[in-house]
């Protein structure tokens, strides 16, 4: 028997809804004052949550005030030696005969803990109790106090993994917010230093802090993050990095509009100079914006080198960025389409090394290139000492033997190492891995119409990153037009008393956009 339209509609949208409640479970319904009697607030608390193997709830009793009263908090994330020492301890301890509010007074004379709130939002309450802290509720009481006990282990400060410096501050930021924020107060000593809270992750109740210094930063770049941060809708943060793509200007642009740091002391330095930063909770790294295209090659070491030495290392990372995007692709253009402009005994030796070979130049450095590619990812991903071995003593024998069974040859072999030697000259890794993806499309493009066809992807190229913007500020700015102020600390970096007046782009250009940029 066939069925109607609308009962067919009807089942559609059944299945619609039961879609929707299979992807999102319907949380239990919390009622948002508080109870009167400790039991009926525990029950709640507990009902709410799941009651976890982790919910530690228990009934205690004050002194001489015959009420009964309770505290609930999660073992793990809250600091058990405060609790104990400094919550129940005391309550149990304290003989003092009550005078006025019960809560009242065992909130200012009973809890050695400096921070105490009293709240009656049972919903906000569960929040913090997720977060960490301990809550305490009296008979007869419609407040409870929320006490601030968040700790548990944390991982030590360590130096940093992907920031290895010769000369400078040994510690990076660890997954705790509070130690991070911590970290950059004690490099930067500065009563304008501003830290704004916010939360994020519609269930996990991250928090993510917006670090500035208020009397630097230009207030147009404040106001446009602050607004982007405040649009966040995300479930749950593993890392910065989502937040870095939530909120930069261009998500189809192969380049960060924002740099990742685990250095403390890059933070102080960027914000002191007219940058924000953004940390979350529960990651290591922090997002520094905005960027422009000479910061790509800017190393915090810089600033601890002698100035000459510190110039001579951006050119060769300027050189060497050069060389992770076009050595591949120009290599491709000249063998396959210009060998006459190349000298002649060159033309010779790459002729007579690719005698024999079965594949064309093109499928040849491909097949080099995606080979040293897994490489790199595979010496990341396994255990760290495996990992070195495999990435040092696995490209020399792969090479090798490629060479040896006449499947690459030796000239190919060695533009690709050194390409992938050249991408990793980067301080940072984002951008190297940026410039592998451009890379292969210059590959592609020489492949199909030579040097004509590299020298229009270069365009292209300039294009983009002329009219890419990062929070309002040109990315290349600095380079193309040149402001004279920041000259010192671009590709060169200038005497330290020079650096001083940089950044002049981050504090004045915004706030006057008719103001002519050779002044």
């Amino acid at each position: 028997m066939s069925q109607s339209v609308f009962t067919k509609l009807k089942q559609q949208e059944k299945k619609e809804e039961e879609k929707q409640l299979g992807s999102h479970p319907v949380q239990p319904k919390v009622r948002s004052k508080l109870s009167n009697k400790v039991s009926d607030n525990l029950d709640t608390l507990k009902n709410a949550i799941g009651n976890p193997e982790d919910l530690n709830l228990r009934y205690i009793s004050i002194g001489k005030l015959q009420k009964k009263c309770g505290i609930a908090y999660l073992s793990g994330i809250t600091d058990t030696n405060m609790i104990n020492q400094d919550i129940i301890q005391t309550l149990q301890q304290n003989l003092k005969e009550m005078e006025g509010s019960p809560l009242e007074n065992v909130k200012l004379e009973m809890i050695a803990v400096s921070s105490v709130a009293e709240l009656n939002d049972m919903k906000e309450i569960i929040n913090l109790v997720l977060d960490g802290q301990t809550v305490f509720f009296l008979e007869e009481e419609e407040n409870a106090l929320v006490i601030g006990t968040s700790g548990g282990d944390k991982r030590a400060i360590e130096q940093p993994q992907s920031e290895n410096l010769i000369q400078g501050p040994r510690e990076g930021f660890v997954e705790s917010l509070e130690v991070n924020l911590a970290m950059i107060r004690r490099n930067l000593r500065d009563p304008n230093l501003r830290f704004k809270a916010y939360e994020v992750g519609t269930r996990s109740k991250q928090k993510l802090v917006l670090c500035y210094v208020e009397d630097v930063i230009n207030p147009q770049i404040l106001e446009e993050v602050i607004y982007r941060l405040e649009s966040i809708e995300l479930e749950y943060i593993t890392d910065v990095s989502q937040i870095e793509q939530w909120i930069e200007d261009s998500s189809l642009s192969p380049f960060p509009q924002m740099l990742s740091t685990e250095r403390p002391d890059k933070v102080a330095f960027e914000v002191l100079h007219g940058r924000f930063a953004v940390l979350v909770d529960g990651t290591p790294f922090s997002a520094i914006g905005p960027v422009v295209l000479s910061d790509i090659n800017k190393s915090m070491e810089d600033y601890n080198q002698r100035w000459i030495t510190a110039s001579l290392l951006r050119i060769l990372r300027v050189v060497a960025s050069l060389i992770a995007l076009f050595l591949p692709a120009f290599y491709i253009a000249m063998v396959l389409f210009h060998p006459g402009m190349l000298p002649t005994t060159l033309v010779f030796s790459i002729a007579a090394s690719r005698e024999g070979m079965p594949f064309s130049a093109i499928a040849e450095i491909l097949l080099m290139a995606a080979t040293f590619e897994m490489l790199q990812e595979a010496a990341i991903r396994l255990p760290r000492i495996i990992g070195q071995t495999i990435g040092i003593v696995g490209g020399i024998v792969i090479g090798e033997a490629a060479v040896s069974a006449g499947i690459a040859s030796p000239i190919i072999v060695i533009i690709t190492a050194l390409t992938a030697i050249a991408s990793f000259c980067s301080p940072y890794y984002s951008v190297a891995i940026s410039f592998r993806a451009v890379r292969f499309g210059f590959m592609l493009i020489c492949a199909l119409f030579g040097l004509f066809g590299l020298i229009l992807a270069f365009l292209v190229l300039v294009i983009h990153v002329t009219n890419l913007k990062s929070f309002g500020v040109p990315y290349s700015f600095t380079v193309f037009p040149a402001v004279k102020q920041d000259m010192m600390d671009n590709v060169i970096r200038g005497p330290i008393t020079k650096v001083e007046e940089q950044y002049i782009f981050l504090q004045d250009e915004l706030k006057d956009p008719n103001r002519q940029r050779n002044e």
